[in-house]
């Protein structure tokens, strides 16, 4: 069964001082960018974790996608995952964060590809990797998310990396994995690229 999509915006985006899931970036929304791109994995609906800006994400969610609001979004993403885990018991999920919004389908196809190359691996964590440098975003292994159940609120992600086996990664030409959308210099930066 393939992977399923999970969209991390529960952030309050107080950098950049709007909605970072619903601006006009390209000018589609980084919401629309990673729903569509990350279609590949389709192992359920697409799924959006929401935290502070629930209403506004709640009212511009797209046809066939799932939101769901994780009440502890001011204590980090692990809370969000591990909501997502649940919601999406007994899959493989592929994470990926608002705050990195050009990802392009390619990428999202190699992930899959290797992925699926290397069997679903249940404890596996898979990452792009361009040049040196690893970015967003992640495949974990479901056997691996359930031991979220285990970790306190406040331990990051890393935790969950440590525990993986194996630990993958894609090769991908894409420097769009470590696009960081975060402040208002950010946004005016990527629009620029696109003569905006």
């Amino acid at each position: 069964m393939n992977a399923a999509l999970v969209v991390l915006a529960a952030g309050a985006s107080t950098r950049l001082g709007t909605c970072k899931a619903l601006i006009a970036l390209t000018p589609r929304t980084p919401l629309q960018l990673l729903l569509e791109n990350g279609g590949v994995f389709d192992g359920a609906p697409p799924l959006v974790v929401s935290g502070a800006d629930h209403q506004a994400l709640q009212r511009a969610l797209p046809a066939g996608s799932a939101l769901a609001f994780n009440v502890g979004w001011e204590r980090g993403r692990t809370g969000g995952v591990r909501l997502a885990s649940g919601l999406r018991a007994g899959l493989d999920l592929c994470l990926a964060p608002v705050d990195v919004p050009l990802v392009p389908a390619a990428v999202f196809r190699a992930l899959s590809r290797v992925w699926n190359a290397a069997g679903a691996p249940a404890r596996g964590w898979l990452a792009p990797r361009c040049g040196t440098r690893f970015g967003h975003p992640i495949v974990v292994g479901r056997a691996l998310l359930e031991e979220l159940a285990a970790f306190g609120p406040d331990e990051p992600l890393q935790c969950l990396r440590e525990r993986a086996e194996p630990l993958l990664s894609a090769a991908v030409d894409a420097p769009e994995i470590f696009d960081d959308l975060d402040s208002r210099d950010d946004w005016i930066r990527i629009r620029k690229r696109f003569g905006l």
